[in-house]
């Protein structure tokens, strides 16, 4: 994954608010995952034929090698740009490769990450902070004891 100056988002969502931006989002995400993954083949191919051998002159193929880097640089800046563009929504970006975006949220007053992945149509899991993708929880059984708890305080009162 690239690295963007990392800022972190001060932007937090609601599920509403983050299912409300998902349009825009899937369709930078997908941009994002096609480009990740065909420069990241590009990369590897030109690796492979430039090898140890040294692009200067009398090389009869360092023209052409040097274009597809130049070619893979200028894609580079636009994945970057895509980048840049989930930042300023105040999503996180997190794997580029799977289309996979947090978004900064509160769940019964904790600071999670809403997270969904290209394919999903809604966001439908949540992770603590800390814990990742590999931490992934269905989102519809914590937002019922959020309601649940609102409930019960509301009646103690």
């Amino acid at each position: 994954m690239m690295k963007s100056g990392l800022r972190r988002p001060a932007r937090t969502f609601t599920v509403e608010q983050a299912n409300a931006t998902l349009p825009l989002v899937r369709a930078i995400a997908k941009d994002l995952m096609v480009l990740s993954r065909d420069v990241t083949e590009r990369r590897q191919r030109l690796a492979d034929l430039v090898g140890g051998r040294s692009l200067g002159p009398g090389d009869p193929y360092a023209e052409e090698l040097l274009e597809s880097k130049k070619e893979i640089d200028k894609d580079l800046e636009r994945l970057q740009g895509f980048l840049d563009e989930l930042l300023e929504l105040g999503v996180e970006p997190k794997n580029l490769q799977d289309g996979l975006v947090d978004f900064p949220s509160s769940l019964n007053g904790s600071p999670v990450y809403l997270c969904w992945k290209l394919g999903e149509a809604q966001i439908m899991y949540y992770h603590e902070r800390g814990s990742g993708y590999a931490g992934r929880k269905p989102l519809a059984a914590a937002l019922a004891a959020e309601v649940n708890e609102g409930e019960l305080e509301r009646s103690c009162v």
